[in-house]
């Protein structure tokens, strides 16, 4: 079973997984560093995972990535995505339960790679997500899913993202966790 994690930055889901990223971390496959290039054939991988990550490309960019995304996906192969969730972080700005600056950071967040700072270029809420998923790049059974029910759910990363920070119990999830299927070419 071929599973990778795109834009893994420094989480390892461990040996059955292919962690590719253009960072400098232990865990990475070091003979891919492309997450919008894949060196696989076309419908040979089983899943693809990247937790937030489709933000940092525009909604244009964001079309050819999920494009070559679904092509090595195989048929019946899963893609699996977590974006900061724009509906519930507006919702809790709006009811006045948290102030602007907790919510920067999901929506424009930045990083340093490489030799540059990358910045969020788009947000996404459930519906305009699944629209490109589904309308514009053919994918079906789009659906939100459990970080709960994965089986990388061990593992904290950004799927995994509460206000208050780290209350996964009694928090407000602010990652849209969105799941859909390949079933044709």
């Amino acid at each position: 079973m071929i599973k990778l994690n795109l834009g893994c930055g420094p989480t390892n889901f461990g040996d059955e997984w292919i962690h590719i990223d253009s960072g400098d971390y232990d865990h990475l496959d070091l003979k891919f560093n492309s997450i919008t290039n894949l060196r696989w054939e076309s419908n040979s991988v089983d899943v693809i995972y990247a937790s937030h990550v489709l933000e940092y490309f525009d909604r244009q960019e964001a079309l050819e990535i999920l494009s070559e995304w679904k092509r090595v996906l195989k048929k019946g192969g899963t893609l699996r995505l977590a974006v900061p969730d724009f509906d519930v972080m507006s919702r809790l700005y709006q009811d006045g339960e948290y102030p602007l600056d907790r919510f920067l950071g999901p929506l424009y967040g930045k990083m340093v790679m490489s030799d540059k700072i990358i910045y969020h270029k788009t947000v996404y809420d459930f519906d305009s997500i699944s629209k490109i998923l589904s309308e514009e790049i053919g994918f079906n059974s789009v659906k939100r899913y459990n970080w709960r029910d994965t089986d990388h759910s061990h593992i904290d990363d950004c799927s995994q993202a509460y206000l208050p920070h780290m209350d996964k119990d009694n928090g407000t999830l602010i990652s849209l966790n969105v799941e859909c299927k390949k079933w044709t070419s």
